[in-house]
This record gives structure tokens, sequence and C-alpha cells, in this order.
């Protein structure tokens, strides 16, 4: 057995939560230990498949263009999670994703103008240059060049309690201990026997047997589900998440953006019984498009198809993988293997009901349908133009919602009794904003906001816990002199 380790701060996880707690918390003077669970070559979580973070600002900054106000912000994100959100908690990183730039530049972040064709965000949302994958590894740069300690491969499996206070994290026989804690090491999107024990069976399927996890393998929720059991408070919904409907030709694994596919709201999306299934045009992609993978996961056999024609193409950033293509639509039909009879009845009816003003991609335009269930009720224009497209689209998991109920200070709570050495951040945190639904770049700017908070309350916790513990060794000194 190795001998005991004490830091002031242990920062259990690797990803974007993780770096800023352990950067704030270096910051802050405290000495710092980061446990990723994952090899060097796949550190960094989620982050590492992650583009850009939604930023309010009000006027032009930078890489920003026009102004994205705070209550804006606040609306959109009102309206994707349907009010299952925590307001206080949703401001704070919403407020706090006004400022961090500077302090990510600092750090080695750089920045760049969001690319022509990049789902309507060039107002909201700064991107990084390089990606998710730059974006950590500047942070593990800085991180080690601050003295912060790093290791790899180093998966926890346990943690030692005490009446809500942490004491020690366990890697199998291995104890770490140390004064202050913050839990960033993600939620159970990578645990498919978990995601199948939270969906169950519908009609006789079993929906997780067909998701594909988009992000990191190593999001197991070990913790999570350990916290469970050791009475934390829980919060989120185990059904809910950052679900994209994703290329089905995308890895288990690991497949990140590049499985995206940004065409639905350009054309109709059907399910394996070739019949529409939810309004393709509700609102702006990247408003709507983290909504489509939980559509999807409910229809037949967890599967959908983007139907596009050609004048579509140019519109959306092209995919990776090429869509299957033909010349006319009942050959669209065979080709994907789809009741040729129904899928000509659902196209010809979409066409039908069609009433194409202006069509502009850019803005909620007047191109709608009328006396179709469901509604298309932007962008809709008749699938007429060939040669035709499509795309088959899997339930693609990027992060789950159930976490840690937490406060202010990002602390973990215990029966409604906050911990005073025991923080969380990132994903196991992020269902206190995100009851359900998703807004492009929302998951970072959470990330970084608790990750920083949490990284400056644990520093503080230590320094606090040092400074008493040597009050008690000078009195004790002075006792027995």
């Amino acid at each position: 057995m190795k001998p005991d380790v004490l830091v002031d701060v242990l920062v259990i996880g690797g990803g974007n939560a993780a770096l800023c707690a352990a950067l704030m918390a270096r910051e802050a003077g405290a000495s710092v230990l980061l446990l990723e669970a994952a090899p060097r070559a796949w550190r960094g979580g989620n982050s590492q498949h992650t583009r850009n973070i939604r930023c309010m600002h009000d006027a032009p900054q930078d890489v920003l263009v026009e102004a994205y106000p705070e209550e804006e912000y606040w609306q959109d994100l009102l309206k994707v999670t349907g009010g299952q959100t925590d307001e206080t908690l949703a401001r704070m990183a919403i407020r706090a994703s006004s400022n961090c730039r500077d302090w990510m530049r600092k750090h080695g972040v750089r920045f760049q103008p969001s690319l022509s064709g990049t789902l309507h965000v060039a107002r909201t949302n700064a991107f990084f240059m390089g990606g998710g994958k730059a974006l950590v590894n500047a942070y593990y740069r800085s991180a080690e060049a601050l003295g912060v300690q790093v290791r790899y491969d180093a998966p926890v499996d346990a943690l030692e309690l005490d009446n809500g206070r942490f004491v020690a994290a366990r890697i199998g026989s291995e104890r770490i201990q140390a004064r202050t804690c913050v839990l960033a090491c993600g939620g159970f999107e990578s645990n498919i026997a978990w995601q199948r024990e939270a969906w169950g069976e519908v009609n006789g399927e079993w929906p997780a047997d067909n998701f594909l996890i988009r992000g990191t393998r190593y999001n197991m929720g070990v913790l999570l589900k350990f916290m469970m059991g050791a009475g934390a408070d829980i919060i989120g919904d185990p059904t809910q998440s950052h679900c994209v409907a994703i290329d089905a030709r995308a890895p288990l694994y690991d497949g990140g953006i590049c499985t995206r596919v940004d065409c639905v709201s350009l054309g109709i999306m059907v399910n394996r019984n070739a019949v529409r299934f939810y309004d393709e045009g509700e609102d702006f992609w990247p408003k709507r498009y983290a909504i489509w993978g939980r559509l999807v996961a409910q229809q037949p056999g967890q599967i959908g198809y983007s139907i596009i024609d050609s004048r579509a193409i140019g519109r959306f950033m092209p995919p990776v993988f090429p869509g299957v293509k033909a010349d006319s639509l009942p050959e669209l039909a065979r080709k994907l293997g789809l009741d040729e009879t129904i899928f000509m009845r659902t196209v010809n009816e979409f066409n039908a009901a069609c009433r194409v003003g202006t069509f502009d991609h850019a803005v909620l335009d007047d191109c709608h349908t009328e006396g179709l269930t469901p509604a298309k009720t932007h962008w809709a224009t008749p699938i007429e133009q060939g040669p035709f497209f499509a795309y088959a689209l899997r339930p693609g998991i990027t992060f789950t919602y159930l976490g840690l109920k937490i406060d202010t200070r990002s602390r973990v709570h215990f029966g409604g009794v906050a911990s005073d050495n025991l923080f969380v951040a990132g994903e196991m945190m992020a269902g206190n904003v995100l009851g359900k639904g998703y807004t492009a770049g929302v998951g970072m700017a959470i990330g970084t906001a608790f990750g920083r908070i949490a990284g400056v309350e644990a520093a503080k916790a230590a320094m606090t816990a040092a400074s008493q513990q040597k009050g008690q060794q000078r009195g004790a000194e002075r006792a027995t002199a």
C-alpha cells in the first residue's frame, strides 16, 4: 500500500470543470492534486470534444458580435429547460460567462471568430481556436506550470466521508487524503448498463441498447453512484441528458462533434415507419439540436432519417460522412429500407402543406406548413428538387443531468446540510441548471463558472482547515510545555 498523500485540494476529474477548479485553487495558494481516470492520451473528458462557450455580453466583444444580454440568455435557457432550472444558479453561470474569457486567455486558451454556417451562434458563442482539445491541453500546460500535480490512469472508486466531510479518496487499496475535495468527474453517460436501467423497456425494446456515446468512455458515474449511496442530496432525472441525433454510423464512444448532422431544420425527419414525428422548424438549431436525440430515442428502433433535397446543400455545415443519395424520392425510400408508399404519402402531404414565403435560414422566417400535424413552423419548403439525400440518425448521449444538488458555493449537501469541505462542478452538478433541454455552449459555461467557484471555495476551506490545525498544534505544544 502506498503512503497517504495529504494536499490542500484534491480534484477528481480531468475535464474543463476539474481543470478550472484546479487552476483557481492553485492561484489561491493551495496545493492541488488532480486525478484523471483516463490515460494521458484521452485526458479531458467530454471537454476535448467541445467547440465553444455561450457568453453573455452587452456589446460587441472581440470574437463576439452585437450583444447577448443577460435577460435574453436567461430566456433562452428558460425556454429549452421548460422552467426546470434553478434561476439563482443559472444566472450565476450566465453572469460568469461575461468575464471568464480573459482568465481563460491567461491560461493559454485562444478564441477565433465563428466559421460561416456554424449554427447561428456568431452572436452568442465564443469558439476555441483548435477546439476543445486545444483548450484542455492549454489548461493542463498551465496547471503543470503552476505546480498542480496531475495523475493519469487514476480512477477513484470510493470516498471516505465523515458526517458529510471529505476525508480521503480511494483508488483500489491506495488512500489519498486531502483537506478538501472537488468532484468533477462527469455523469454516467458511458455506463450503458445504468442507461439501460434508467430508460427501461418500452414497447418490447430497450432504447439504451441503441444509444451512442458522443464523448468519453470514462464517465461511468462511479462516484455519482457512490455519493447517492452515501446519502448526498441528488437532483435531476436519470433519463434527461444532452442528447443529440447523430450519424447512425458513429462509433460507440468518442465520436465527438464530427458525428453531428445539422440539416434537420432544412428538411423533414421521419421514423422507421416513414412518418414525421416533430416540428423540424420549431426554433434555431442551436436551441433545438439537443432535443432531437431524445425524440429519436422515443421512436421505434431508436432511429430517424433526415430527408433533404438539393436546395439544402450549402446551407449547413457538411457532415463528415456523406448521406444516402438518390435521384428520386421513391429510390431514396428503397435505399433506406422504408415503406415506399407511406414515405411518398408523408413527403407529398408535407409538400402540399408548405406555405413558402421568404426563405431565410438566418431568421425565424415565414415559410411554414398549414393543416399538417406535426406542423413545421419555419423553413418549410417542398422537398422536390433532386438529387435527394438522407441521413440515418441515432441518439447520441453527450452527458447526463442526474447529479448532486449544490448551493451558490458549489457545496455538496447531505440532508439539506452543506458539507464544509466537499464541492462539485461540471456534469456532476449541471442538473441544477439543466433540468432538461440544452442550448449550444451552455455546458461549458456551467462547467467554467462552477469549476472556478468550487476551486476558490475549496482553497478557502483548505486554508481555514490548515490554520485551525496549526492552532490546535500550538495549543497542544503549550499544554505540554
